[in-house]
């Protein structure tokens, strides 16, 4: 390297935010660590989980305390540049050197915890304790970004320099992405849905070890279609006068679980408010892929695929279109028991588009927008 490249890669350092990832040793965390990596504009500062990791290592706190088995579970092999950093309690967690927090925790630890992080700092969470709060808005790259002009209502209601925005549920981002343009051109009166979600969305809890899940269908994920139900109207409804207006439709939807590791699959049936036929939504939904693109690092070249094999989307073909950030619709198709109405299948992935890769993406959205800002050196 000669001197002005040298000069460069220094310059691009000093123009970096730096991040902490919180619950890193968990799932979740874990896949916000893998869409960190070599981020053009992020890089990894610090790492906290519970008070039992605090002060080891990165790799120490992820050993099993009898087997020294790593407890690392994504696809992805472990970033060497986190295997030696300290982890720091999440309830102490210095945030003087972190300009975005990306937090990782369960909803009961993250309703205490990310309102003292988002006194100081912006907020990306993967939780669901703040989603439905009025002041707070749930994000999805393509299809809201409006909403977020909410954080500076919130900043001034809570008095934060900070702010807080959760993506969504999992389920709920496939299916958000797939209506708005069906909501932009047709309308919608309701919608219907019935979810086959992967194991990886459970993270590593009861419910999905194998003598329950193989050769069979858990036909209850809780507290899941409420979830969806209440986000989704939220997502696709309108921001004015420091508040959003939820959509004027109602969801309905079953959430299962099924032997799948990764990708979500839907089968979505919509009521329209104006007549339409599988071609015009295809046509609508393949020009909202194209025409929503983001300048962004983590953003796809479509968010929306459309396929027209009727043996597709399918989560093993499917899940990692675009980088696993690109929902995939096939089967759509004239719903017979609606006066006006389609049919259609979708499938998203639930650890990338639908967790960490997509809060990332988010966040990039906050920087580019001016909404996050490198910290004050004062």
């Amino acid at each position: 390297m000669n001197l002005t490249d040298s000069m460069q890669a220094d310059m691009v350092q000093d123009a970096m935010l730096d991040v902490a990832v919180v619950g890193a040793t968990g799932v979740v965390g874990q896949q916000f660590i893998v869409a960190l990596q070599q981020h053009p504009w992020f890089r990894i500062s610090s790492l906290a989980a519970s008070e039992k990791s605090a002060g080891k290592t990165y790799e120490d706190a992820l050993k099993d305390p009898d087997t020294k088995a790593l407890r690392w579970f994504c696809c992805e092999s472990i970033p060497d540049s986190v295997l030696g950093m300290t982890m720091q309690d999440v309830s102490t967690l210095d945030l003087s050197g972190v300009d975005i927090v990306f937090t990782a925790l369960d909803s009961d630890h993250a309703k205490r915890l990310e309102p003292t992080y988002a006194r100081i700092r912006p907020v990306v969470s993967a939780a669901s304790a703040f989603r439905y709060e009025s002041d707070v808005p749930i994000l999805v790259p393509g299809v809201n970004l409006d909403h977020a002009r909410l954080i500076q209502t919130q900043r001034k209601n809570r008095q934060w320099n900070g702010f807080i925005t959760p993506i969504p549920n999992c389920t709920t981002t496939g299916l958000v992405i797939s209506l708005k343009p069906i909501l932009e051109d047709f309308g919608i009166e309701s919608v219907a849905m019935t979810s086959m979600q992967a194991v990886s969305g459970a993270g590593r809890s009861p419910g999905v070890l194998s003598l329950d899940v193989t050769d069979n269908v858990i036909p209850f994920i809780p507290g899941e279609e409420e979830k969806v139900q209440t986000e989704t109207v939220k997502i696709l409804g309108s921001e004015t006068h420091d508040r959003i207006c939820s959509a004027d439709f109602k969801v309905s939807c079953t959430c299962t679980r099924v032997d799948v590791l990764e990708g979500h699959t839907e089968a979505v049936f919509v009521s329209t408010r104006k007549s339409c036929d599988p071609d015009t939504v295809a046509d609508s939904m393949r020009r909202f892929g194209r025409e929503r693109r983001l300048d962004l690092p983590s953003a796809p070249r479509e968010f929306l695929v459309v396929k027209g094999d009727p043996f597709r989307p399918q989560p093993r073909l499917d899940r990692d279109a675009h980088g696993g950030m690109a929902v995939t619709v096939g089967r759509i198709r004239q719903d017979p028991a609606r006066e006006h109405g389609v049919k259609y299948v979708l499938v998203s992935h639930n650890t990338k588009l639908g967790a960490a890769k997509g809060a990332v993406l988010v966040a990039e959205y906050l920087l580019k927008s001016g909404y996050v800002k490198r910290r004050s050196n004062t």
